[in-house]
């Protein structure tokens, strides 16, 4: 019994790892660092890995905050906490009747919103038409 626990124990950190490590400022290449100051001066912000980028973690006018930066300091997304009352219309008709966890706004560097609705520990992407879309 020990064991199986053990097994899931270390499984569970595996996939808690592959999706995020946390890293140092001065891990982040200055590149991204100087991307990031150059769109929030004097913003304080926390890193983490996202696969082979840097994402930073930051509140900005009272939102949860976040974006992902490639290693040469191109923005790839902004991602920002959002109540879920502001999504669109079309996005809370999908939703309908089901518990929100949590909500946010995601803007694409080529200008591109997806809406992300956590339900039931799941991730669900919209477009503003709330047409399901893949990550």
């Amino acid at each position: 019994m020990k064991r199986i626990f053990g097994i899931f124990l270390f499984m569970g950190g595996m996939v808690t790892v592959t999706f995020a490590q946390k890293v140092a400022a001065a891990k982040v290449p200055a590149s991204v660092k100087t991307a990031f100051a150059k769109n929030h001066p004097g913003i304080k912000e926390d890193w983490e890995m996202e696969k082979k980028n840097y994402e930073a973690e930051f509140t900005l006018n009272g939102k949860e905050t976040s974006e992902v930066y490639t290693t040469t300091g191109f923005l790839i997304e902004t991602e920002v906490s959002i109540k879920s009352s502001e999504f669109p219309a079309a996005v809370l008709a999908k939703l309908k009747g089901m518990k929100i966890a949590e909500s946010a706004k995601i803007t694409k560097a080529d200008g591109t919103v997806k809406y992300e609705a956590e339900v039931k520990g799941r991730d669900l992407l919209f477009d503003a038409n709330g047409n399901r879309v893949k990550p």
